[in-house]
């Protein structure tokens, strides 16, 4: 026995079903769909019937939504920085760029730094947000923190400024501007 005395089974392949091929072969004209109907169209699919039971779309509640202001946030902490530090990956400074590429995060996306662990050795890390036990204990390892207000998918549509200083301007706050009525 070699590979190419190897079959299938009897009767394991089998053509496939050519429909609408004219009436001699059976699943002609109708292609075995009947007469009209919705069930004739194309597109149909049977519904879900759970045979009495009630089924689960009727069962589940409705719940939750999708805020539209949430921002996407990922958060690391000190542990992994200093886990990183020891790897070799970073030196005495992380950026944003650098929080993007080491969480494999994308340009929309805000960084908060959490306090979990400690940091064995001074660092400076720029970040969106900071809690303040990580902020502590940056700070009381010798490091600075310093906090950036725009993504840097956002930093990168700033025109007059260099990128890195994009990052750490503050967004303007929008105005409402309310329409005078005319007097009568």
């Amino acid at each position: 026995m070699d590979l190419s005395s190897l079959r299938p089974a009897e009767g394991a392949v089998k053509n496939k079903k050519r429909v609408g091929r004219g009436q001699g072969s059976g699943n002609g004209t109708t292609a075995g769909k009947g007469n009209k109907g919705q069930q004739a169209r194309s597109g149909y699919k049977r519904p879900i019937i759970e045979g009495g039971q009630v089924p689960v779309y009727r069962r589940l509640p409705k719940f939750g939504f999708t805020p539209l202001d949430s921002k996407p946030v990922n958060t690391v902490n000190l542990i992994q920085i200093d886990k990183w530090i020891q790897d070799g990956l970073i030196e005495n400074e992380i950026s944003i760029l650098d929080l993007k590429s080491l969480l494999h995060a994308s340009n929309a996306d805000y960084f908060k730094i959490l306090g979990n662990g400690e940091l064995s050795s001074a660092i400076t890390i720029t970040a969106h947000a900071f809690s303040k036990s990580a902020e502590e204990k940056i700070i009381a390892a010798g490091g600075k923190v310093i906090k950036a207000f725009r993504t840097l998918e956002e930093a990168s549509k700033v025109r007059d400024l260099p990128f890195e200083e994009a990052l750490l301007k503050p967004k303007t706050p929008l105005v409402k501007r309310v329409k005078k009525s005319p007097k009568p």
